[in-house]
């Protein structure tokens, strides 16, 4: 088995009809892909049945390991217990492994006290809900400074708090973790790893922003390789996903090399 085991989220190429996104993954030799319910004209948000997505997986031999994601999880109300269930059984019945918490990020919700609060809140409520499907839950920190939830360290508290270990874990992305500037990894507690890189050298650490995510190649300012082989150190031995924004990525007409010579340069770097 290779080192590293890479993963494609549909960002990756978020143009492509599932079926074909799930045609390049395995023309790379990558076994899992994350779906997304944020793509407008495509699967999740066109309509598509879960059991499509399930049946196109299972063509290609494929394991879907997240939804990516049900937004502001941490403001916790009618709407979000809703829009919770709802994914969590396209998950189940997609044959998803997982699905991603993503908090709010609009610079609200972030008093100290209250944020915890309303995080360990959201958490008390979905455990019930994932434990019953089967579904486990992904709580993503983002770097951002306007995020309610920035530290992977009040993440895990939270988690213990609720008595949450065997229903939630957590995303380890590369551009967030660098953002947040926090140095604890929580390897034991990660069940998934998102990668991009930002190659721009003009941007600054706290105007870096989705747009900017590119894939990873020597130029990366965000230290992947470095990040990488840390988390597998510590014990992570679970797939490295990719996740870039730039639309100079979305726009490439040929993914797969440019995805393949990604893999390749981290293959060797760590």
């Amino acid at each position: 088995m290779p080192l590293v085991r890479f993963a494609l989220n549909h960002m990756a190429a978020p143009s492509l009809a599932i079926e074909d996104l799930f045609a390049l993954a395995t023309s790379l030799g990558i076994d899992a892909v994350e779906i997304r319910n944020d793509l407008a004209g495509n699967a999740i948000l066109d309509g598509t049945l879960p059991e499509t997505v399930a049946q196109a997986a299972e063509r290609h031999g494929l394991t879907i390991l997240s939804i990516n994601a049900l937004q502001r999880f941490n403001e916790w109300n009618a709407t979000r217990a809703d829009e919770a269930r709802e994914l969590i059984d396209y998950a189940k019945g997609c044959g998803a492994r997982a699905l991603v918490l993503v908090p709010k990020n609009d610079g609200t919700g972030r008093a100290d006290g209250e944020r915890q609060e309303n995080l360990r809140r959201s958490l008390a409520a979905l455990k019930p809900m994932l434990d019953a499907a089967g579904i486990m839950g992904l709580v993503e920190p983002l770097g951002f400074e306007i995020c309610s939830l920035r530290s992977k360290a009040e993440a895990v508290e939270a988690i213990d708090a609720v008595a949450g270990r065997s229903t939630f874990k957590l995303v380890h992305d590369t551009f967030h973790h660098h953002l947040a500037g926090e140095e604890q990894l929580f390897a034991d507690l990660t069940g998934l790893v998102h990668i991009s890189g930002v190659s721009d050298p003009a941007v600054s650490i706290a105007d870096m922003r989705d747009p900017h995510r590119v894939l990873v190649a020597a130029d990366d300012r965000l230290d992947n390789a470095g990040q990488m082989r840390a988390l597998i150190k510590a014990g992570y031995a679970g797939p490295f996903s990719f996740e870039p924004f730039a639309a100079k990525v979305h726009d490439l007409d040929d993914p797969a090399k440019a995805l393949r010579a990604s893999m390749d340069y981290l293959s060797a770097e760590v």
